[in-house]
């Protein structure tokens, strides 16, 4: 049994025979609801949170996690008791939050991170306050804690067609979440956008309902779409972000000193549910390809390619919500970039 697995299982047998003296012990229980399963890293960040927050409180606060959609069952029900108090922490997609703050679609421009590393840190400077501030000026109830990563990297699969250029995409049914950006994605690369829910993927792309979708490898694996994919093209076109939320009611309702815990805790959770996607993925594109699979990477020059195809995502976005975002998020990569560079030059010398 992994390392992760083993934490797992022993938190959960912890919170079934511990579980309810705990919370009768503490000052305050905080609530974290999510619709992933127990072999998510949404799962691991949130045993890491539940104890650091448990250990450093020294049991003054104590940490119920409801997978599963046990709490709630969809997103939609869940980021309303997230806003209404009745939840006290909750993730959402980039797409998720577009929902609360619609300007938040910039989040999801395609190509706008080049890699990790550079989108982490991004999520770890100014940009993630001032999508906080934004939200709690506009919506008023939700305080974003951290930005972690839920499944890696967007790539397009397809079943029966390699996606090498942009012209490969052309006349391509793809399926989409329902998202406004990534279905003008579609539209942009000559693709037929075909938005389907989670649950029914599967079944068409067996059916040839669609002939592809945009997803990150670990999503695929599980849901065992390999079963009908059999090509990945590596364009990166999104990072998909995990944000994690806490009601700001309650936030502010803690003493300072647990403030400071949860907040940190927070860190923790987040260095975790970055890191695992990266190891889970190493596993995730093996299966790929033993269940007959082809990976390829686009060059350089052909995600140039894709990228001038995506320009007219960037138009379509600055004319429903101007410049704002863009230019913000831009400043952001080339500032971490200029970062990371020097960074590496002093390492090198």
């Amino acid at each position: 049994m992994s390392f992760w697995k083993t934490l797992a299982a022993g938190a959960a047998a912890v919170t079934l025979t511990m579980g309810a003296g705990a919370a009768l012990a503490a000052d305050t229980t905080l609530k974290i609801a999510f619709l992933g399963s127990e072999d998510d890293e949404d799962f691991d960040g949130s045993l890491v949170f539940k104890n650091y927050v448990e250990a450093t409180s020294n049991g003054a606060l104590a940490v119920d996690i409801f997978p599963n959609g046990r709490f709630c069952s969809n997103a939609d029900e869940c980021s309303e008791a997230l806003l209404d108090g009745r939840l006290d922490i909750y993730i959402t997609t980039n797409g998720g939050l577009a929902g609360w703050y619609p300007p938040a679609q910039f989040l999801d421009l395609p190509y706008l991170f080049p890699n990790d590393r550079v989108a982490e840190c991004v999520f770890d400077g100014p940009l993630t306050a001032k999508i906080r501030e934004a939200v709690l000026e506009d919506v008023g109830a939700a305080r974003l804690m951290a930005i972690s990563n839920t499944g890696g990297w967007r790539n397009i699969a397809t079943t029966s067609k390699q996606v090498k250029s942009p012209e490969d995409v052309e006349g391509l049914k793809l399926r989409t979440i329902g998202a406004d950006i990534q279905i003008e994605l579609v539209k942009a690369l000559g693709g037929s956008p075909t938005p389907i829910a989670w649950p029914e993927v599967y079944t068409s792309l067996g059916t040839g309902v669609v002939e592809g979708t945009k997803n990150g490898i670990t999503d695929i694996v599980n849901m065992k779409f390999q079963d009908h994919l059999k090509y990945i093209s590596l364009d990166g076109h999104a990072y998909m972000g995990a944000l994690w939320w806490m009601n700001e009611d309650v936030f502010q309702g803690l003493p300072d000193d647990q403030k400071r815990i949860v907040y940190d805790g927070f860190q923790e959770l987040k260095m975790t549910a970055r890191v695992l996607p990266k190891r889970k993925a190493v596993d995730a594109f093996q299966a790929f390809v033993d269940a007959g699979g082809t990976i390829y990477t686009p060059t350089a020059e052909q995600k140039a390619a894709f990228q001038a195809a995506a320009k007219p995502v960037w138009d379509w976005y600055e004319e429903n919500f101007g410049r704002e975002w863009i230019d913000a998020a831009q400043g952001a990569v080339s500032a971490c970039e200029a970062s990371l560079e020097a960074e590496f030059e002093a390492a090198s010398q």
